[in-house]
This record gives C-alpha cells, sequence and structure tokens, in this order.
C-alpha cells in the first residue's frame, strides 16, 4: 500500500516536472491575444503529444537513447530561440506575417518543442518497472492542464502589459531556449 502511494506521487512529480516545459514556454505565447477556443485546442494538442513522445521514447530506446536525446534538446533550444527572436523583432514592427502563430502547423511545433523532454524520459519508462500506460497518462493530463493555466495568466498579463507583453514573451521565450542549449 504505501509503495504504491510512492509511486504515484513520483508520477505527479515527474509529470509536473514534464509540464513546466509547456507551462513556461506557454505563458510567453499566452501574451499574445488568443481566444479561448484556441486555448483549450492549444493544451489539447500539447497533452496529446507528451503522450504520443514518451511512447515513441519508449519504443526507440533500446536503439538510439543517447544519439537522439541531444539532437532533439538541441533542436528544441534553438527553435525557442528562434521564436522568442521573432516575438521581440515583432514588436517594433508592425507587420502581420510572423514565423510561428499559435495556430495549425504551429501548434505542432510548440507541442513538439515542449514535450522533446518526454521523449528522452519515454527512453527509461521502459527500464523503471511503472506502469507506463498510467505514466504516459499522466504526461498528457498534466501537460494539458499546466498548458491551459499558463495561456491563460499569459493572456491576462497580455491586458496589464499592453504592447510589451509580446517583447516580454519573446525575453521569457529565449531565456528558456538558451537555458535548453546550456
Amino acid at each position: 500500500m504505501e509503495s504504491s502511494i510512492i509511486e504515484v506521487l513520483s508520477i505527479i512529480c515527474m509529470s509536473l516536472a514534464l509540464g513546466m516545459d509547456a507551462f513556461s514556454v506557454g505563458l510567453a505565447m499566452g501574451m499574445r491575444e488568443i481566444r479561448l477556443k484556441r486555448i483549450a485546442m492549444i493544451g489539447l494538442v500539447v497533452g496529446i503529444f507528451h503522450i504520443i513522445m514518451p511512447f515513441i521514447g519508449l519504443l526507440l530506446g533500446a536503439l538510439l537513447s543517447n544519439k537522439i536525446e541531444g539532437i532533439a534538446m538541441l533542436a528544441s533550444g534553438l527553435l525557442l530561440c528562434a521564436i522568442g527572436i521573432q516575438m521581440i523583432i515583432h514588436t517594433f514592427q508592425k507587420k502581420d506575417n510572423q514565423i510561428l502563430e499559435p495556430i495549425g502547423f504551429g501548434v505542432l511545433i510548440f507541442a513538439f518543442t515542449v514535450s522533446l523532454d518526454s521523449f528522452s524520459i519515454g527512453i527509461s519508462l521502459g527500464l523503471s518497472g511503472l506502469s507506463t500506460a498510467l505514466v504516459i497518462m499522466m504526461f498528457g493530463m498534466m501537460s494539458t492542464v499546466l498548458t491551459w493555466l499558463a495561456l491563460l495568466i499569459g493572456r491576462k498579463t497580455h491586458r496589464l502589459l499592453g504592447t510589451y507583453s509580446e517583447l516580454f514573451g519573446g525575453a521569457i521565450l529565449c531565456a528558456f531556449g538558451l537555458n535548453v542549449l546550456l
């Protein structure tokens, strides 16, 4: 009984840790004017990616573990920096052509980027002995809720900061991208 409680608590903590990427990037993305319907969809897509990526990691773990993880983290950091720089530049230019909008393909890139760390966790899941289905579902649920929360907070912050909210959001993304790279 006590070991199952400890196991559930460790799964919750691991899910929280993995969902914090989506939360921090979601804060920056939420500083754009995003409708509630779009926020709901973005959170669901991020949650689905947090289910798919560890599952793929679990399947490919034996073949490619160390090689893929380093490349994936490098790509994630560079992409976050690029999006952040684009947001900062967009603050000073009043053009409507953005590299990444939180719609369509942009949502998929966002979800992929924030779920890359769950891929590497998936690699080690098979060795842990934990209930893989429970862990993967918890990753998805936690990241969905944290993404929703971050986008809603970012949306409120946008109203407080006005024009500078996108500059602030871009700076957050750049900092987060540099953190991933370093």
